[in-house]
C-alpha cells in the first residue's frame, strides 16, 4: 500500500514551497532543499529549487539545477522552457534556442516557450523561424475561437483564410490589438508593406507599450525603405529593454543598411558571445566585415560559420564572391561532400553549385565550372517568375511614352539641386568600378544601391489605375511641376541618412535605375546619370556565374539575359534620342586601357576639376557593398577583359538571344535604336 500521508506531507510541503517563492525566495530555496534530503532527485523540487535559486540572482546555481533535471527528464517541457529561459537570461542565446526548441517540441500549447524562442531567432537573425515562433505564441496564447482560428491558419500559410478570419474578427473587436498586429503580418506575407505599417502604426496607438508590435513595426519599416524611421523605433524599444538581443540584431540590420558598419559589427561582435554556436550571427557578421573592408576578419568569420554548419551554402558563396578569395582543395573537397548529402535544401544546393563553380573556374576547369554554375541558375531560375516578354512589353511602352514632346512639355520640372550621380545599367558592367573612382574625388560621396527611386515607382504605382498595364508610368505622366519637385524633394530627403560627409555631391550607384531614367530626369533634371556598359558576352555572363543576394531575376538565363541586354541597349538609345547628351556613357574596356583619358573625360562631364586621388581609387577605404568590393580595392588589370572567353564553348544561347548588338558593341544596331 501506498503511504497517502506520507504522500500528502509531500505534496503540501511543494505547495507551501512555491507560495513562499514570491514573498520569501530564500525560504522557499530551505523549503524546497529539505524536500530533495528527503526525496532526493523529486523532479518538482528540483524546478522549485531552480526558480529560488534564480529569484535570488543565483542564476549560474539554478541553471546547474535545471541541467541536472533536464538531463534526468528529458520528456519535461517545462524543465526545458525554465533551462530555455534562464540560460537566455545570462547571455547563453544558442543553449536557450536549443532548450526552447525541445520544449516546444514536447509540449506545444507553451506560449512563453515560443515568444522566447521568437526573441532569440531574431536575435540570431533568423527572421523567418522567428516569425514562426511569434505566430505560435499567438495561437497558443489566445483563448478567444475566432483569433485561435485565425493564428492557427496563419501558422499553416493558409493566408486567405487568416485574413478573412481576421477582418470578421475586426469588425466585432475593431481594437483588439493582437488582431490588429495579426492583420499586420497577414499584409506582410502578401506584400502590402504600406498596410502592414498603418496596421502597426494603429495598434501601437492603442498600445504603446506593446512591445512585439513595436518589433513588428520597425523590421516593416526596415523592409520597407524607411531606416530613419526603423532606427527611431528600435531606439524606444531599447529604452525598454537596452540589452534585448532581438533589437539589437535589428539595429545593426539596419545600421548596415545606412552605411553604419563600424557600430553594427561591434553589435554582432557583442551577440556572438552570447550566441557562439550560431552560424547565421558569424555570417552576418562576416558580412559587416567584408563591405567594410576587414577582409581576413571577414574570412575567419566565415570560416567559423562553416565548422559550425559545413552545409551552409549561403556562407560558401560568400566566401567565393570575395572575389579575391581562392578555395583550397579540402575546401572544393567539403563543398562537394556537403553537395551529395540527400536532404541538402534548395538555397544550400544552388548556393553551393555556385561556389564550387567559381573554384572550379579559378582552377581552370571551365568545362565543369560552367556545369555547376547551370545547375545553380537553374535551381535559382526554378524558384522566379521572370518574363521576359514582359520586360520587353515593358521597355517598349516606356519608348512609346516618353517621347521629345513629353519631355518638352515638362521641361523646367522637377528640383533643381544636382546632389545625385546616378550610375545605371547592367550589374557586373564596371558600375562598381566608376563609382569607387568618383567616390575618390574629394567633392563626391560613394553610398551605395540606394532603393530611393524604386520606392518611388512602388509609391506611384499605387497611385495610379490599377487597371491599366503600367500604373507607375500613368501615374508619373499625370504629375504637374510642383509634383515632380516634390518627388526629388523625397528622393534627397529620403537618401539623407546614407551621407556621412560634407561633399556636395553623392552616388546612388542602383544598376536597374536604367528602367527610370525618365523618372529620374523629370523629378532631378540637374543630376548627372552615367550609363556603364561592358562587351555583351564579358557582361551577362559575368551576371550568369554570379548568384545576386535580391533582384537581378533575369540573370538565371543565358536566354533571358541576352534578350535583358538587347532591352538595355535599345531603352538607352532611346533615352539618347529624346534627350539628346543627358547621358554620359563609360565603355568599360575604353576605362581599362585608357584610365587616366576617360577619368578625365568623366569628371570633365560631372563639372569636376581633375583629381589625382580618383586615379588611386583603389587606395579607397570606403565601404563598398557590392560584388565587386574586393576587386575595386586593386588597380584595374587588362587581363580579367576577356576572361569570359574561356566559357565561349558553352554560350551559344546568349550569342543568339544578343542578335545584332553582340556584333555591333560598343556601337547600337539600327534596328535597337529606333
Amino acid at each position: 500500500m501506498t503511504d497517502t500521508s506520507a504522500t500528502g506531507t509531500l505534496e503540501q510541503a511543494l505547495a507551501h514551497a512555491e507560495r513562499l517563492l514570491d514573498s520569501d525566495p530564500v525560504l522557499a530555496g530551505v523549503q524546497a532543499t529539505e524536500i530533495l534530503k528527503v526525496a532526493g532527485g523529486h523532479p518538482v523540487a528540483l524546478r522549485l529549487l531552480a526558480a529560488a535559486q534564480a529569484a535570488q540572482g543565483d542564476s549560474a546555481g539554478a541553471i546547474e539545477t535545471l541541467v541536472s533535471l533536464a538531463g534526468t527528464q528529458p520528456n519535461w517541457a517545462l524543465a526545458h522552457l525554465d533551462l530555455g529561459l534562464a540560460l537566455g537570461g545570462r547571455g547563453r542565446g544558442q543553449e536557450a534556442i536549443d532548450a526552447l526548441r525541445r520544449a516546444v517540441t514536447l509540449k506545444p500549447e507553451l506560449p512563453q516557450a515560443w515568444r522566447a524562442l521568437g526573441d532569440h531567432l531574431m536575435a540570431a537573425g533568423d527572421f523567418a523561424a522567428a516569425d514562426v515562433a511569434y505566430a505560435n505564441h499567438v495561437r497558443h496564447s489566445t483563448s478567444d475561437p475566432g483569433l485561435l482560428s485565425a493564428a492557427i491558419a496563419l501558422v499553416e500559410n493558409r493566408i486567405p483564410e487568416a485574413e478573412a478570419l481576421l477582418r470578421q474578427h475586426l469588425k466585432q473587436a475593431p481594437t483588439d490589438v493582437a488582431a490588429i498586429r495579426m492583420f499586420a503580418e497577414v499584409a506582410v506575407r502578401v506584400g502590402r508593406n504600406e498596410d502592414a505599417q498603418h496596421l502597426l502604426a494603429r495598434c501601437l496607438e492603442l498600445a504603446p507599450s506593446f512591445h512585439a508590435a513595436r518589433q513588428n513595426y520597425a523590421l516593416v519599416l526596415h523592409r520597407s525603405n524607411q531606416p530613419e524611421q526603423a532606427l527611431a523605433e528600435i531606439e524606444r524599444l531599447l529604452v525598454a529593454d537596452p540589452v534585448h538581443p532581438g533589437y539589437r540584431n535589428l539595429k545593426a540590420v539596419v545600421l548596415c543598411r545606412i552605411g553604419d558598419y563600424e557600430p553594427a559589427i561591434a553589435i554582432y561582435a557583442d551577440l556572438l558571445e552570447h550566441y557562439p554556436g550560431n552560424p547565421k550571427v558569424w555570417m552576418s557578421y562576416g558580412h559587416a566585415l567584408k563591405t567594410s573592408g576587414h577582409g581576413d576578419r571577414a574570412i575567419a568569420a566565415y570560416r567559423r560559420s562553416l565548422e559550425l554548419e559545413p552545409s551552409f551554402g549561403e556562407v560558401w558563396w560568400s566566401l567565393a564572391n570575395l572575389k579575391t578569395f581562392r578555395f583550397s582543395a579540402d575546401d572544393l573537397a567539403t563543398m562537394r561532400r556537403e553537395l551529395a548529402r540527400t536532404g541538402l535544401g534548395d538555397d544550400d544546393r544552388l548556393h553551393l553549385e555556385f561556389a564550387i563553380g567559381k573554384a572550379l573556374e579559378d582552377e581552370g576547369a571551365y568545362e565543369s565550372s560552367f556545369h555547376h554554375y547551370a545547375q545553380g541558375n537553374a535551381l535559382r531560375r526554378s524558384q522566379l517568375h521572370y518574363s521576359a516578354d514582359d520586360t520587353s512589353a515593358r521597355v517598349q511602352h516606356i519608348r512609346d511614352n516618353y517621347t521629345q514632346d513629353f519631355f518638352a512639355a515638362r521641361a523646367g520640372a522637377g528640383c533643381q539641386a544636382r546632389d545625385p550621380i546616378f550610375i545605371v545599367g547592367l550589374p557586373r558592367a564596371g558600375s562598381t568600378l566608376i563609382e569607387q573612382i568618383l567616390s575618390s574625388h574629394s567633392q563626391v560621396e560613394g553610398t551605395m544601391e540606394l532603393p530611393e527611386v524604386t520606392s518611388i515607382t512602388r509609391m506611384l504605382r499605387g497611385q495610379g489605375d490599377a487597371d491599366s498595364a503600367m500604373p507607375y508610368h500613368g501615374a508619373l505622366a499625370a504629375l504637374d511641376a510642383d509634383a515632380l519637385r516634390a518627388l526629388g524633394e523625397r528622393y534627397l530627403a529620403h537618401t539623407r541618412i546614407q551621407r556621412k560627409t560634407a561633399a556636395p555631391l553623392f552616388i546612388d550607384k542602383m544598376p536597374n535605375n536604367f528602367m527610370h531614367v525618365g523618372l529620374i530626369h523629370l523629378m532631378l533634371p540637374n543630376a548627372r546619370i552615367i550609363d556603364a556598359r561592358r562587351h555583351p558576352l564579358a557582361c551577362c555572363f559575368s551576371g550568369f556565374k554570379q548568384h545576386f543576394a535580391r533582384g537581378q531575376s533575369f540573370s538565371y538565363s543565358l536566354d533571358d539575359m541576352g534578350h535583358y541586354y538587347r532591352d538595355y541597349v535599345a531603352l538607352m538609345a532611346h533615352f539618347d534620342k529624346v534627350l539628346p547628351g543627358r547621358i554620359y556613357r563609360v565603355i568599360y574596356e575604353r576605362m581599362v586601357e585608357d584610365t587616366e583619358g576617360e577619368v578625365r573625360r568623366l569628371l570633365d562631364h560631372c563639372g569636376l576639376p581633375f583629381e589625382e586621388s580618383c586615379l588611386r581609387f583603389f587606395q579607397n577605404a570606403r565601404p563598398v557593398r557590392t560584388a565587386s568590393s574586393e576587386q575595386v580595392r586593386q588597380p584595374i588589370y587588362r587581363e580579367g577583359m576577356d576572361h569570359w572567353k574561356h566559357f565561349a564553348p558553352w554560350l551559344a544561347p546568349l550569342e543568339q538571344a544578343l542578335g545584332a548588338v553582340l556584333g555591333r558593341y560598343p556601337d547600337v544596331p539600327e534596328s535597337e535604336a529606333m
